[in-house]
């Protein structure tokens, strides 16, 4: 791993989906907008699958919420880190949303936590 490392993922929510988080105890979202918490969780995965990957415990998140994402459109989410902490195993990432026409919808960063066998960086 090094500064400037990135991984994104892509995905349209779909009707049935906001469905899904309402029926699991989410609160409605105005008509045609994903909630917020699911754009959130396309950070979750891509920190625990893709960047930095399994054996990470994610220890903090904040996002600016700019603009709303619309039901379909597709939305990329990316993580970029910025900056490494080997001696503490923390890692400091940028998070950012997209639509499909590649305006901000989501703005942030993470904290995370890496213990070994993934230390040490490189860079």
């Amino acid at each position: 791993m090094n500064i400037g490392d990135q991984k994104s993922t892509s995905r349209a929510f779909t009707a049935s989906d906001i469905d899904d988080y309402i029926a699991l105890g989410g609160a409605k979202p105005g008509a045609d907008i994903v909630p917020e918490p699911l754009i959130g969780g396309l950070f979750s995965y891509l920190l625990g699958v893709e960047l930095p990957g399994p054996g990470t415990m994610y220890l903090k998140q904040e996002t600016d919420f700019i603009a709303p994402a619309r039901v379909g459109d597709t939305l990329t989410a990316k993580v970029e880190i910025t900056q490494l902490r080997p001696e503490k195993k923390l890692i400091d990432l940028r998070t950012s949303c997209r639509d499909g026409d590649g305006a901000l919808v989501a703005d942030g960063r993470a904290l995370v936590y890496l213990d070994a066998p993934h230390w040490p960086v490189t860079g």
